[in-house]
């Protein structure tokens, strides 16, 4: 498989630290509010490249944090008055179900900061001792960015002194404007502080993944982990910041490679609160099926910025339901084995640093040949069976396909409505029973005025949306 590697800035053959293993580790929300189309495209592209690995059979293990400890947290406990506990309880049970909407794989570790303070305090003494780190009067500790000769080599972005002057507060004490905060000490009025050999506060930010990496990951020699991963926003300062600090921490690399997936716009406009066009995923999922956001969402590269509107996700709904309608003829019927030559056009694809744009155009065209083939034999057999194979891999690979087909096809229907619908269909088949065919007629006839089809099988009458 090729991945393109953000450092080298180019597609690499991925060669994992151990064979047949793969270890991941993805920046995850700071839980102080609902996420937004941003956080759901991270998690919908590293998904992606786990689903991936794992159908070429590697061993996946996959770590996502949460950062629970945070100034935008502590700011939401002043304005609430609620608990540390209960703010971030919340925003994280809320991104996981939101996460089980879009069919996103849970993480196999799921470190939060606030379970993390010890492995932190550790990394930051080895930095003091080892000369790396500095602790400020007043008790901030910070670390050394002109003992790191290979600082900038994860972003190849470093701004200079009067740049980073300009972009900081000025604190009395600091060596150099790109040193950043590995422990910030407890203010009089502060509400939430972690004991610790230099003092009482809490971590920095950044301290943060490069501990959690080192408690839950064995690594190598030369490093840590296979693959960090995290949007384009976060290759710096965090992510070159987090390399430096682990780099000297440990004597070796954070990660082999770095992988970051494109930010997301709102009809052209950066995703940004401060434009005040954040859109929250909760709407999103509130008005559209999480499926359906998770085909829109992934049909674009995952380098690539996205633009969200929602002309483009209706396009995106409609190409979905070319799948579900072939997945219509075929059920219900039992799977045989994958087609060989269908499966190895997706790996390809896939294999190809997620090139989604090809693994949907195979998917398309397996879809036109499947119809094509019960057009000309609508009782195959051996095609049907082969299909729900092949849609099976799909929703295996891709996170989608797996939904019942008539079920799809009732998506957006209020539930009273559904309670009606199910009603009239009962009281149709009571007529039919009773050979009143005007009033089954009449009632096929009411449930066509509210854009209802409906169809009689062997197992009973089944509908959707016209």
């Amino acid at each position: 498989m090729t991945i393109f590697d953000s450092v080298k800035k180019q597609k690499v053959l991925f060669e994992p630290i151990k064979k047949g293993e793969a270890s991941i580790y993805v920046c995850g929300p700071t839980v102080y509010d609902d996420a937004h189309l941003g956080h759901a495209r991270s998690a919908l592209s590293f998904d992606l490249l786990v689903r991936t690995l794992r159908a070429l059979r590697y061993k996946v293990t996959l770590a996502k944090n949460f950062t629970d400890v945070d100034d935008k947290i502590i700011k939401k406990i002043r304005e609430t008055g609620k608990t540390l506990e209960e703010i971030t309880t919340h925003y994280i049970a809320r991104y996981k179900d939101e996460m089980e909407q879009l069919h996103i794989l849970p993480s196999d570790i799921e470190p939060k900061a606030t379970e993390s303070i010890e492995a932190m305090s550790s990394m930051i003494q080895r930095l003091i001792g080892s000369g790396y780190a500095y602790q400020i009067e007043g008790g901030d500790v910070y670390f050394d960015s002109s003992r790191d000769s290979a600082y900038g080599s994860i972003s190849h972005k470093v701004p200079d002194d009067d740049e980073s002057r300009s972009r900081i507060d000025h604190v009395e004490g600091k060596k150099n404007p790109k040193d950043f905060a590995l422990w910030k000490a407890a203010k009089a009025d502060e509400e939430i502080a972690f004991e610790s050999p230099f003092g009482s506060g809490r971590p920095g930010w950044h301290i943060e993944c490069s501990a959690m990496i080192e408690k839950h990951f064995e690594g190598s020699d030369e490093y840590s982990i296979d693959i960090h991963g995290g949007g384009a926003d976060l290759l710096f300062p965090h992510h070159e910041n987090e390399a430096a600090q682990s780099r000297c921490a440990s004597g070796h690399e954070l990660a082999k490679y770095w992988m970051h997936n494109g930010f997301v716009q709102i009809d052209g406009e950066k995703m940004s609160k401060s434009l005040g066009n954040s859109f929250f995923l909760k709407d999103a999922l509130a008005a559209y099926d999480g499926e359906i956001l998770r085909f829109y969402l992934n049909s674009v590269h995952y380098r690539n910025d996205f633009n969200f509107n929602e002309e483009d996700l209706l396009a995106a709904k409609k190409r979905l339901d070319k799948l579900y309608r072939l997945k219509k003829r075929i059920t219900p019927g039992g799977a045989s084995a994958v087609k060989k030559e269908f499966r190895q056009k997706l790996l390809e694809a896939m294999s190809d640093d997620l090139n989604i744009s090809i693994a949907l155009a195979v998917i398309d065209e397996m879809v036109a040949s499947a119809n094509e083939g019960l057009d000309a034999d609508p009782k195959n057999k051996g095609l049907k069976k082969e299909t729900v194979a092949n849609i099976e891999f799909i929703d295996e690979l891709l996170g989608f396909g797996g939904m019942d087909p008539f079920e799809y096809f009732q998506l957006g229907i209020e539930p009273e409505v559904k309670e009606k619908i199910e009603e009239l269909i009962a009281r149709r088949t009571e007529a039919k029973k009773a050979k009143d065919f005007a009033a089954a007629d009449a009632i096929r006839e009411e449930l066509t005025a509210m854009g209802i089809a409906i169809m009689d099988t062997a197992e009973g009458t089944l509908w959707e949306k016209s």
